[in-house]
Formats: C-alpha cells, sequence, structure tokens
C-alpha cells in the first residue's frame, strides 16, 4: 500500500507543490509580505501531510486507535450496515493540526468496503457519523472477531483515500488511507470488546491501546 514510507504522504505533493510554486512567484516579483504568506502555507501544508513512524509492541489482542486527535464519543450502539450486531462505537476527531495518516486498528483481511456519499457537517456532532460523505472497512481477525472502521468527512474535508480492496491483508498500524483537512474516525469493536479509552482522551495512531479484543 501507499505511503509505507515517505515522510510526507503523496497526496500532499500537489497541495506543497501549488504553495511552492506561488511562494517563488511572489519571491522573484520582490512581494515580500506575500512570499512570507506563501512560505507559511507551503510550511503548514506539508506539516499537515506529514507521515509519522509509528510503533506498537502491545499484544496481539490489542486495538490500536487509527488516528491521531480526540476521543469524542465512546457509547454502545447498533451497527446497522456491516455487522448488524451490538458494538461499541469509539470516535476519534481529527483537528487540522492532527496526523491525517489513518491506520489499520487491527491485522485482518478486509471483508468488505463501502463508500456512502453525504453531507459534511461538523465532524465532531453526532449526526455526523451516518449523514456525512463516509468511506468503510470491514476488518475480519485471524482469531474470528470483526471489526468496522469508518473514515468521515468533516465540515472542510472533501477528500477520503483509502488504499486496501475487499480480499487484501492488513497489518495492525499499518496506514490504510486518510482524510484530507479535518474529520474523523470510527472504529465499531464487539460488544465484548473491553475498552480502555474515555471521551476527552488524546490518542495516537498506530500506538494508543482503544482495548482488547475478547
Amino acid at each position: 500500500m501507499r505511503n509505507q514510507n515517505q515522510p510526507v504522504v503523496v497526496e500532499g505533493y500537489p497541495f506543497i507543490g501549488l504553495f511552492a510554486f506561488v511562494t517563488l512567484i511572489f519571491a522573484l516579483l520582490g512581494w515580500g509580505f506575500l512570499t512570507v504568506l506563501c512560505l507559511a502555507l507551503t510550511l503548514f501544508t506539508a506539516y499537515f501531510f506529514r507521515n509519522p513512524e509509528r510503533f506498537s509492541d502491545a499484544e496481539e489482542a490489542a486495538v490500536l486507535a487509527p488516528a491521531d486527535g480526540r476521543v469524542i464519543c465512546v457509547d454502545k450502539v447498533w451497527e446497522e450496515r456491516c455487522l448488524k450486531a451490538e458494538t461499541i462505537k469509539v470516535s476519534i476527531f481529527m483537528s487540522v493540526f492532527d496526523v491525517h495518516v489513518n491506520r489499520a486498528p487491527i491485522t485482518g483481511r478486509v471483508a468488505d468496503l463501502f463508500y456512502n456519499r453525504g453531507e459534511f457537517f461538523n465532524a465532531s456532532l453526532d449526526k455526523a457519523s451516518l449523514q456525512n460523505e463516509q468511506a468503510g472497512m470491514l476488518l475480519e481477525h485471524p482469531g474470528g472477531p470483526r471489526l468496522l472502521v469508518v473514515q468521515i468527512a468533516g465540515l472542510i474535508a472533501r477528500r477520503i483515500v483509502t488504499y486496501p480492496v475487499i480480499g487484501d491483508l492488513v497489518q495492525r498500524g499499518a496506514r490504510y488511507g486518510l482524510i484530507r483537512f479535518g474529520s474523523r474516525v470510527d472504529v465499531y469493536l464487539p460488544e465484548d470488546a473491553d475498552v480502555l479509552v474515555h471521551v476527552g482522551d488524546r490518542v495516537r495512531g498506530g500506538e494508543t491501546v482503544l482495548g482488547y479484543l475478547k
């Protein structure tokens, strides 16, 4: 899959290149304020699309956070789309200052994928889970449990990227996609999972343990 080693994700190259080009033009014209402004935008865009290495030595049953951000929901819900079962939903909100690369929460086979066009409500709102544009990936753990992870567009996010296809085996912590410019990721764990995080917690994708599968 893409972006496994690059320090900046390839999806950010066009934006970084555009701002860098405009910065160069303004510099050649001697327009100091605009040059500094566009240079700042170039650096922030590179920062936004950063792709840091993450490692975890947690035991096999651990479910890792798929994204950086703040936990805004931990609740029991009925998941109708794929699992059709009672689950524990953990929602992580990503601000524009968080890493936006998404990582697989468990090792598993991609059993299903879906993409739904939708609205662009603020991603921190409850209704965003079902009404916003989103892409879901159903993972089957080798030990049996299934887990659904859903990338959700936000108020200004307009591009969800998911790399795997159905049948792929993804490793826990591996990059599997990203969402541009602010959004959230929902993880639906089995009802009997032992969830460790609480609303308000800060988590790091590929490192923080959300909970453990039975």
